[in-house]
């Protein structure tokens, strides 16, 4: 590993974009530098590095992986560490999201939504386990209400994440007291991007006790605080909803 790095370090995975580019915003202000993950968005992840390096030079790594290859995740995280020599935060964004009816579903699609949903937080958790426990670092997944009231024509996705949620709680116990993992269960804070409603938006907007939309910075903000501010908070899954898993 290089020489420890000054300020602390936080690896995001699906950085470039939507709910992970907020987040990288966030933690970058609040004084995190950070390791940028992307698979495709490759433009997208450098220009958001570099207005990051705008506001404060060398704090950012760019780092191509794809989450389905388990031994690059290992290469991902070695490349990490040469680079900054420690690991504060770990946060599991990346995620593909799309729908898997019953009788259409195939073994492709429960490959690829696994491997990003479940399979890659934990080996990539692994991986990251040695720094974390020598930083007494964190571990944030970005969970899903429908991990616990699934969302109709999605059995694929929902079991996915319903296992990212198991997995938040077992690593809660098996990697503390050196580091705490938690989860984030974002309710309707961004649309999907291909327009596809997936529910009558109004109607559930209606069903929710705030009766609106979230955003990127209502979750980014629930990871900064469980990342910084809440050291005796563990195994918790925080769902930033609106209250909308509290409706029938």
């Amino acid at each position: 590993m290089s020489p420890r790095h000054e300020r602390p370090v936080a690896l995001i995975t699906g950085a470039g974009k939507r709910v992970g580019a907020v987040i990288a915003r966030t933690l970058h202000a609040a004084g995190y530098d950070l390791a940028l993950h992307y698979r495709h968005s490759a433009t997208e992840t450098e220009l958001l590095a570099a207005s990051l390096e705008r506001m404060r030079a060398n704090s950012t790594y760019t780092v191509q992986a794809e989450l389905a290859d388990i031994d690059g995740l290992h290469g991902m995280m070695e490349r990490v560490l040469a680079r900054f020599g420690r690991l504060d935060a770990l946060v599991n964004n990346a995620s593909a999201f799309y729908p898997t009816p019953v009788g259409t579903a195939t073994v492709a699609q429960w490959n690829e939504l696994f491997a990003s949903n479940a399979q890659a937080p934990f080996f990539l958790s692994q991986a990251a386990t040695p720094a974390l426990r020598e930083a007494g670092g964190a571990i944030v997944n970005l969970v899903d209400i429908y991990a616990e009231r699934p969302l109709a024509q999605h059995p694929l996705y929902c079991m996915a994440k319903a296992a990212l949620a198991a997995m938040t709680r077992s690593l809660a116990l098996d990697l503390g007291p050196q580091v705490r993992v938690n989860g984030i269960a974002p309710g309707a804070v961004m649309w999907p991007s291909d327009g596809k409603p997936y529910d009558d938006q109004q109607a559930m907007l209606a069903r929710t006790p705030l009766q609106r939309a979230g955003s990127p910075e209502d979750v980014a903000g629930a990871v900064l605080w469980l990342l910084r501010d809440a050291p005796f908070v563990t195994g918790q899954i925080i769902r930033i909803d609106g209250g909308r898993t509290l409706s029938v």
